[in-house]
């Protein structure tokens, strides 16, 4: 069982920056990758990837973030960080962390942090 505690979300004005974080603890904890999701307000909104890092070190961004967030991790895989700077109103979002599980490919959530971008 994986346990993912976020912090750093907050209200921040268009523009400006925010950095998350997330703290990994569990038996067992054997991460493939670490990332962040955001689930934006509003119907009929999915789910969608924001970034993630591997064990390996390669990192992947959504097209919106690209040149505007940078996603790191600490070498124990124990942390995940999104550092988001030039933030816009359309970021306003509740951001989860997430880890999959090397082998099972099993996903866990955090419970999300509130970034609110005002413009």
């Amino acid at each position: 069982q994986v346990q993912l505690v976020e912090s750093g979300g907050g209200l921040v004005q268009s523009g400006g920056s925010l950095r998350l974080s997330c703290v990994a603890s569990g038996s067992g904890f054997n991460p493939l990758s670490m990332g962040w999701y955001r689930q934006s307000p509003g119907p009929g909104k999915q789910r969608e990837l924001v970034a993630a890092i591997s064990r390996y070190g390669n990192t992947d961004y959504a097209d919106f973030v690209k040149g505007r967030f940078t996603i790191s991790r600490d070498n124990a895989m124990t942390t995940v960080y999104l550092q988001m700077s030039s933030l816009k109103p359309e970021d306003t979002a509740v951001y989860l962390c997430n880890v999959r599980s090397l082998g099972s490919g099993h996903d866990s959530w955090g419970q999300g942090t509130q970034v609110t971008v005002s413009s």
